[in-house]
């Protein structure tokens, strides 16, 4: 437990001054020296991309720009991936992937999931993890991060008086009021005034050169000191001492891919068995670093918002329920690791900790911790393999994906606690006999329909298609019988929606039927959960707000925010504790 509260310490203490930093360097209501600083190449690259930084978008333009952005570079990956064979950067001589292989591929990277159904070092070329999944997992989190700054700028931040927004339109577009006093006013797809939700493309280019870019840069260098590979040499055959046969040892540029995958809530690896390959994971230090920066962006986003909106009360409390809920989990899955593994009862071994499918050097207590944090966000990487796990640790694995906001993805695991936020307001609400309401905004039919859907998709998509799956063994592809053959198949899923990437390894995935059913689950447990609440922002933002009185429902509240764990934690036990029951469960009550 020692290592345990360590990192905790160490997460909190990085995460403080880079969530006041990262306040400051994205609020673009005022200008700070990181303008001059990193301002010029923010023009340049914007005007590459002919994007005016001077513009705004109205929420649903923003919507619009951030699935168009997606589906080109899904079909672009899609491409890089079939015909990497043909493609220079390919030294040991890469043949494409399979159609279905690669359109899954370049779905879970597009949607920040990095879920592999192929081993990195053996299927993909040089250019294929550096022009296409390495730009995938810098633009994928800066998406999260910068949907969750609109929201913030529209929902969240208190109102002045005295805002203004810079913007290049007509002064003389119309203004058309809506929701009783509140200018709605747009000139095709931008706005003016209140209007404003930022522009998708200049949030975009400050995250990845601000906060992404200098952050993987120095993560890199730590893990190049350690040992990682950073090469674009082919694979290097050495010789063995035992006997003399030759091995083949795959290289790359391996550094920079698994600094950005940890910092920026991707996952995956370079090597197939990820970072329990010691090239990807090599020492106690990058395995600590490694460790860091899984939870070190999503943290520090809390400060940030805090500081952007003002409303660090209300940070200070979401922030205390998602530090709460990791520390249940991540103590049950220590502790469950701690205990034997039945596997091995009658053995000299019995009586250690669970060691199967775990690093030695690492222990129990590490690889517990790095499974616990990897599912808390929407990570995925792993350094032990979570099917080899006691059933109580997968469970508390699953929870972790099922709940989803304990910090979750760069953006969207905050951006997820606001669903949740909001179905609490409108219960609280009711409670007090005063009309649903947020932030003074009414919540009515069309708020909640969507705010319902988007929170019962997951449910719906995970439980339904594991009982399709399991219904039809000739799709399952499960390597154990009974209970925990049933958590291989709703681990995949749930870690699909989850857009987390780990799996109950074991399972036979790399199938038409696996490949195409987790498409659906990446795809929509990715953007539904994401831009619903940046639709509900949009719409509110456009309604008279009420003034605070007696009666008004306060989010910053201890009882609120209590309302709210409760919420979160009621909806996950009604929605999965029946599959629960029948997985890790019913596994753990059978063994001896």
């Amino acid at each position: 437990m020692n290592a345990m509260m360590l990192c905790y310490a160490l997460l909190i203490g990085l995460a403080l001054p880079l969530g006041l930093y990262m306040g400051r360097a994205l609020d673009t209501d005022r200008s700070t020296v990181m303008d001059r600083l990193f301002g010029p190449v923010e023009s340049v690259l914007m005007r590459l991309a002919g994007v005016d930084r001077r513009a705004s978008m109205t929420w649903s333009a923003y919507l619009l720009a951030v699935l168009k952005l997606h589906l080109l570079l899904i079909g672009l990956a899609w491409i890089v991936f079939m015909s990497q064979g043909l493609l220079p950067l390919n030294p040991d001589g890469i043949p494409g992937m399979n159609w279905d292989t690669a359109l899954h591929t370049a779905v879970s990277f597009a949607t920040n999931t990095n879920q592999q159904h192929y081993s990195g070092q053996a299927q993909l070329s040089y250019l294929s993890q550096t022009l296409a999944i390495v730009t995938l997992q810098f633009l994928t989190p800066a998406t999260g991060l910068a949907v969750l700054l609109a929201i913030t700028r529209t929902l969240l931040k208190r109102q002045t008086t005295s805002a203004t927004t810079s913007t290049t339109v007509s002064t003389n577009a119309s203004m058309t009021p809506a929701g009783g006093g509140v200018g709605h006013c747009s000139v095709g797809n931008y706005s003016v005034g209140n209007c404003s939700v930022g522009h998708y493309y200049v949030d975009l280019t400050r995250i990845v050169v601000r906060v992404l870019l200098p952050l993987s840069l120095l993560v890199a260098l730590v893990l190049v000191w350690q040992g990682v590979p950073a090469t674009y040499q082919g694979a290097q055959s050495v010789t063995m001492l035992d006997g003399g046969a030759a091995q083949v040892i795959p290289r790359g540029p391996v550094a920079p891919m698994v600094a950005i995958k940890q910092l920026g809530t991707n996952g995956g690896g370079w090597y197939g068995p990820n970072s329990t390959v010691p090239l990807e994971n090599p020492t106690g230090l990058a395995n600590l670093v490694e460790t860091i920066a899984l939870l070190l962006i999503p943290v520090a986003t809390l400060i940030a918002v805090g500081v952007i909106s003002g409303r660090r009360r209300l940070m200070m409390g979401i922030g205390a329920v998602m530090i709460a809920f990791s520390l249940i989990t991540t103590t049950l899955i220590v502790v469950s690791e701690r205990l034997p593994n039945a596997a091995l009862a009658g053995l000299a071994v019995e009586g250690s900790p669970n060691l199967e499918g775990k690093e030695v050097r690492f222990g129990s207590d590490l690889s517990a911790l790095w499974g616990s944090w990897t599912t808390l966000t929407s990570n995925g990487s792993v350094n032990a393999m979570h099917d080899s796990f006691n059933p109580l640790g997968g469970l508390g694995l699953l929870m972790d994906m099922f709940v989803n906001v304990t910090f979750g993805g760069i953006g969207v695991g905050l951006i997820g606690y606001l669903l949740y936020l909001m179905l609490a307001a409108f219960i609280g609400s009711l409670m007090i006999g005063r009309a649903p309401e947020l932030f003074g905004k009414p919540l009515e039919t069309r708020e909640m329909r969507w705010i319902s859907l988007a929170i019962l998709a997951q449910p719906l998509i995970i439980l339904g298609l594991t009982a399709i799956t399991v219904a039809f063994p000739a799709l399952t592809g499960n390597s154990n019988p009974g209970f925990h053959g049933l958590s291989q198949v709703l681990y995949e899923y749930t870690s699909a929606f989850a857009n987390n990437g780990s799996g109950f390894e074991g399972l036979g995935d790399s199938t038409p039927w696996w490949n195409l059913a987790c498409v659906l689950a990446l795809a929509v447990g990715r953007f539904l959960p994401m831009l619903v609440p940046l639709a509900v922002a949009g719409w509110l933002m456009e309604k008279r707000t009420a003034p605070q009185g007696r009666g008004t429902l306060s989010l910053e509240s201890g009882a609120f925010v209590g309302l709210t764990a409760g919420v979160i934690v009621i909806v996950n036990l009604l929605g999965f504790l029946p599959a629960l029951v029948l997985g890790p469960i019913a596994e753990q009550l059978t063994l001896p």
